[in-house]
Parts: structure tokens; sequence; C-alpha cells
């Protein structure tokens, strides 16, 4: 018998409080989405430069059991993220939205070990240890913080480089010659 079927469905609370402590070890399936604004994801407000009203993400979460060959089932956990954050973008030095759509697939596991050894060429999930109060919170914030791109910037041709991070155009007329640091120990030497 499929223990999907057999298996009550529990549905999330969208509160960011009751997402700090799911139980997972539980012989159920869960279901929710939600809304979480910046101020929810104080990580993720570390890294924002402004907030704007509708930044934020929405979150939709499923579970259900797989059959494992030779071993009980595992619940598989699938996290969809969608919204949008305001970051510093790094050629102009101005604030710029980031928007982001994710979906990722994890597989719970009983222990530590068992989550260390599953194979990393399994990149289709990722291991998470089941526990009776897991921080679903935290992990929705961990996967907003490893979406940021690296080097956040507009996209192509909406602004232009800040003189003082990438300095002016070879071709630029404006542009006043640097004195070179040396002229002074140069002088020093004459005298």
């Amino acid at each position: 018998m499929d223990r999907n079927h057999v298996l009550p469905q529990v549905q999330l609370s969208a509160e960011p409080n009751a997402l700090r402590r799911v139980d997972f070890c539980a012989p159920q399936s869960y279901k929710g989405s939600g809304f979480l604004s910046i101020p929810d994801l104080p990580r993720v407000a570390e890294e924002v430069t402004t907030v704007l009203p509708g930044d934020g993400f929405d979150w939709d979460v499923k579970t259900h059991f797989e059959h494992s060959p030779g071993s009980e089932p595992h619940q598989i956990m699938e996290l969809g993220l969608k919204g949008r954050l305001h970051l510093t973008c790094q050629r102009c030095l101005q604030g710029c939205a980031v928007e982001l759509d994710e979906k990722r697939r994890f597989i719970f596991l009983a222990t530590e070990s068992q989550a260390d050894d599953y194979p990393p060429e399994d990149e289709g999930q990722e291991p998470l240890v089941a526990s009776q109060q897991f921080n679903l919170l935290e992990t929705i914030e961990d996967e907003i913080l490893l979406s940021i791109p690296l080097i956040p910037k507009h996209p192509e041709g909406f602004c232009e480089p800040h003189a003082s991070v990438f300095g002016a155009e070879d071709g630029d007329e404006t542009q006043t010659e640097r004195e070179n640091p040396f002229n002074i120990l140069k002088n020093m030497k004459k005298n």
C-alpha cells in the first residue's frame, strides 16, 4: 500500500514563528505556502540596501514519501521560492532589485552521519536531518542567501560604472591625470 495515501497531510501555518518548529519525524506529509517579508528573515535583512513595499518571498512547501530500495521510505520536501530584494549594484553602487525564482528538492534522513554520507553526485536533492523541531524558516532563509548573486548588478546598459570604483573610461577627456606618488620621492632625491 502506498504510504502517501495512508498518512495524513498537514497544512503548515504561514506564520514565521510556526515555521521554526516543524515535526518532520511525524508520520505525515506537509503542504503549505505563504509570504515572508524581509524583516521576517534577519540574515537576509543584513544583505539588503533598502526595503520597499512588496519586497520579500512567496514560499511553497510540499512533502511526500518516496520508496528507497532496501530501506524505509524517505520524506522528500519540495521548496519553491519567488520574490524580490534590493541589493547594491556593484557597477554603479546604487540600489537594484534582484528577482529570485528558485525550486529546491530535499531528502530527509534520520542522522547527521547519513546526511554526511549522502552521495554528493545526487544534485537533484540535498540531504537534511529530520527533527521533531526542524527550523523550516532557517532552511528557507539559507536557500534565499545561497541564491543571491555574488555580484549583483543592473541589467547591461541600465547603469554606468561608478567612477570611484572603476575609474573613468580611457577615452574620457575630462579625466584628470593622476599624480605619480613616487614624484615626491624623486623630488626629495634631487634636494
